[in-house]
């Protein structure tokens, strides 16, 4: 799709973010900045048992405290709702609030509505609730033995999704391999920590039959309707609105719908008052959303010269007590880039969601990917550990080759452009591998634990609808009545006034991104104009914006599809104002052109004239336009990839574009205290056409950083009885400035055929691939002493017992020969 316009002036580059000036002054407008009528404050009553029946809550006394106006129970619930719709057909059911039972620590229970929050608060505790204590699992594997706990009755195993997928002749290729590595990978589980935790505002008009909810969500896409339909209001009474900032999200606050319910049915409760909450920390770190838990079990069969032939994995992910939309994505998500950058045909997957009593999952920056990666690219430099072979070596002999693509993979992924190979190269030399490897040589001779680590990930962006659907049997799929679902859509407005000066609406709910400045930069060179000229509105509202089930952001999907659809936006917007230019003109349409606010004929100089006075005949001089053309200057296009489409048996093109990460890591170890010392990041990526450099940059920056944290120092972490011990900042470690790593970066930049612009996505960027890469460096530095990483996070206490355990091992070992 890819098709040049003009010559770019302004996308290429590193303009200043539109956004800065409010944010910096603080002038930003967030949930909480927003002036609402009639505002009243919920407070949440949480579940402190990770497995209990409800015997009775009594809120006949917290009714009578003071400044509460109403009080939300599982009883309400239960005769309001209906459980929330779930890509499984298992029957669990799940609501915004226990019913009968608690299933994890912080489950709500109840919530108060009172005057201000410190009301609400106060009436919590005057709550009587009576528990019947039941026994906790929190292990996935332990959960799916016999005799563990029953998370919900009528899911035998705990075991709320299974899916055994074969692709190629995995059979032929184990047989004919001539050796196979196997191992067992745990993942562990961890999330983000957004500057603004949940932030929910709801009003319900009876006069209208209108339910108003304001969050901080970056959709609406799917969760929209599936709310609706969960608290009973038809979608065209239930509006949503998302201010111009979110705080953060990383995905997390795909989460955030299962409270867009119970606030809005407070609202319901309350008519006329706003309901008004603001999630505070603990309570973000105990029940929010984080990316599931995984064991991974791996098998590559490989020929002597480094040949993977193939790949047999079962995955084990832990989704908590619920299966909360779009889980169990989380197994399914990575299906279109499942084989990673490498040429092997012949694979099959074995996937399990499964329940447990810790908090439901979901999306986390990388979603799926970081799990993927970690596993497989452990396994390849086990691989090349068991052939001798030097890691980058082994990875060069099994890549995607450049004159393969667009490369249709055996799971259905179309990776759409890329140069594996030179991405690779260029990470190595910006790394000075060759130097890095002599520096190891002489750090080993002087007894130090210095390791190399690389990972590889294509990187992929825009999710197709469809992938989620993979989690049912191709034969429920091909029921009747079954409604299929696929598609990766977005939509752009642009207008202009009389006056020439342009206003775009952007419906991708930016979370900090920077979309106003990048939309700014390509709808300025398709109208030859500045981007100071074009006011970009970010606000989304559900019933004033043109939108589909994929509006919104998430998937990295901002650069490739939405940038698309305004790139086409005002590309027909400039073909309008050049066939008005032609006509004022008395030129041929084909001879005109736009540039620095004038419509031209090329070649021509003297005859111009002002963009402004062109945008003034279309709206105030309508019988001064070509014959037959409308008055106004506004288009919108709503453009979805083709590619994003049913799947085809279990093969899904489950994204749209895809990049391409290469990452070379050194770090040395502290052995007294088991610290991780970074000596080199680099950091290659190909991201298609670049459209802001320091905007990309700094997302790679932050997804470094991200995957940092998850490598060494982020676990939510729970007790083996269910209790969370990760409730606040004291026990939840997150990398500070101190901990940031200087990272050197560097750009391939092969643009796709399948966008506007030529762009793919970068938003998740390094968190998929900086746990495998500083765990295949820490392994690495770790070698001479026997020992394997298998398992995250590594935190210094971790390393530092795998450091004192082989010592030991080696030192028993020594005695036990000794004469």
């Amino acid at each position: 799709m890819t098709t040049a316009v003009a010559e770019k002036k302004w996308v290429g580059r590193s303009v200043k973010r539109h956004e800065d000036p409010r944010l910096l002054t603080g002038r930003g407008k967030f949930v909480d900045d927003l002036t609402l009528p009639h505002v009243h404050h919920l407070a949440i009553l949480r579940s402190p048992h990770p497995h209990a029946r409800l015997r009775r809550v009594d809120v006949a006394e917290a009714l009578r405290a003071p400044g509460v106006a109403a009080v939300l129970t599982g009883e309400d619930v239960a005769a309001r709702c209906r459980p929330f719709s779930a890509a499984i057909s298992t029957p669990v059911k799940y609501f915004c609030m226990a019913v009968d039972t608690v299933r994890y620590v912080g489950e709500p229970i109840a919530a108060v509505v009172a005057r201000d929050r410190y009301a609400a608060e106060d009436a919590l505790d005057l709550i009587r609730v009576e528990y019947e204590e039941l026994p906790a699992v929190v292990d996935q594997e332990e959960a799916m033995r016999p005799g563990a706990p029953v998370i919900h009755e009528g899911v035998p195993n705990n075991a709320a999704n299974h899916r055994v997928m074969r692709y190629g002749d995995v059979d032929a290729a184990f047989a004919g391999a001539d050796l196979v590595v196997s191992e067992r990978f745990v993942f562990h589980r961890y999330s983000s920590t957004p500057m603004e935790c949940y932030a929910i505002a709801a009003l319900y008009d009876p006069a209208e039959d209108v339910l108003t909810i304001w969050s901080n969500f970056h959709g609406p896409f799917i969760l929209h309707p599936v709310v609706g339909m969960a608290i009973g209001v038809p979608e065209n009474r239930l509006r949503f609105i998302i201010p111009p900032d979110i705080g953060g999200s990383f995905g997390t606050k795909c989460g955030i719908f299962p409270y867009l319910a119970l606030v809005g049915l407070a609202a319901l409760k309350a008519p006329g008052r706003t309901v008004k909450w603001i999630e505070d920390r603990r309570e973000n770190l105990t029940a929010s959303c984080s990316g599931a838990d995984r064991v991974a079990y791996l098998d590559a069969a490989v020929q002597r010269d480094g040949t993977v032939r193939g790949l047999r994995s079962r995955w084990v992910d832990n989704n908590g007590a619920y299966i909360r939309a779009p889980e169990p994505a989380n197994l399914y998500r990575t299906l279109g880039n499942m084989v990673g950058p490498y040429r092997f045909r012949n694979m099959e997957l074995d996937a399990t969601a499964v329940l447990t009593n810790k908090a439901p999952t979901g999306p986390n920056r990388g979603y799926g990917c970081q799990q993927l990666y970690f596993g497989m690219e452990r396994l390849m430099d086990l691989v090349a550990g068991r052939l001798g072979m030097d890691p980058a070596e082994l990875r060069r002999r099994n890549l995607i080759q450049p004159d393969q693509f667009p490369y249709a993979n055996p799971t259905g992924g179309l990776y759409d452009a890329g140069d594996y190979p030179a991405t690779l190269r260029m990470a190595l030399e910006m790394a000075g591998y060759d130097a890095l490897r002599e520096d190891q040589r002489r750090a080993r001779a002087e007894g130090r634990l210095f390791g190399i680590g690389i990972a590889l990930a294509v990187d992929p962006s825009v999710s197709n609808m469809a992938y989620v659907t993979v989690a049912f049997d191709e034969s429920e799929r091909h029921k009747p009545g079954y409604l299929p679902k696929a598609g990766a859509g977005e939509t752009g407005t642009v207008k202009m006034d009389p006056l020439g000066k342009v206003i775009v609406q952007l419906n991708t709910a930016p979370e900090g991104h920077g979309h106003e400045t990048v939309v700014a930069q390509i709808v300025a060179d398709e109208l030859g104009i500045h981007p100071d000229d074009v006011r970009v509105v970010a606000e989304m509202d559900t019933f004033t914006r043109v939108w589909s089930i994929s509006t919104g952001t998430y998937s990295s999907r901002f650069a490739s599809v939405a940038t698309t659809a305004f790139a086409t936006a005002a590309r027909r917007l400039r073909r309008k104002i050049l066939a008005i230019g032609a006509h004022l003109l008395e030129a041929r349409v084909e001879d005109m052109d736009l540039a620095d606010g004038r419509v031209l004929v090329k070649g021509s100089p003297a005859r111009s004239m002002d963009l402004k006075h062109v945008a003034g005949v279309a709206h105030w001089n309508p019988p001064g336009l070509p014959p037959g053309m409308e008055p106004g200057l506004q288009e919108t296009y709503m453009f979805n990839f083709p590619t994003a489409k049913e799947p085809d048996g279990d093969r899904v093109d489950s994204s749209n574009t895809y990049g391409f990460i290469a990452e070379v890591v050194a770090v040395e170890i502290a052995p007294e205290t088991g610290e991780i010392r970074f000596r080199r990041y680099v950091s290659a990526h190909d991201a298609g056409t670049i459209l802001n450099p320091m905007l990309v940059d700094g997302q790679i920056q932050g997804g470094v950083l991200h995957g940092v944290g998850g490598a060494i120092f982020e676990e939510m972490s729970y007790g083996a009885e269910g209790q969370f011990l990760a409730a606040s900042f004291m026990d939840y470690l997150c990398p500070t400035a101190a901990e940031s790593v200087p990272v050197e970066i560097g750009h391939t930049a092969i643009p796709s055929p399948f966008t506007a612009l030529g762009s793919k996505g970068c938003g998740e960027s390094s968190s998929m691939t900086a746990p495998a890469a500083i765990a295949n460096a820490v392994a690495d530095a770790l070698a001479p002493l026997g020992v394997q990483v298998k398992e995250l996070p590594l935190t210094p206490e971790r390393v530092w017992r795998l450091i004192r355990d082989a010592r030991a091992a080696k030192s028993t070992s020594r005695e036990a020969t000794a004469p």
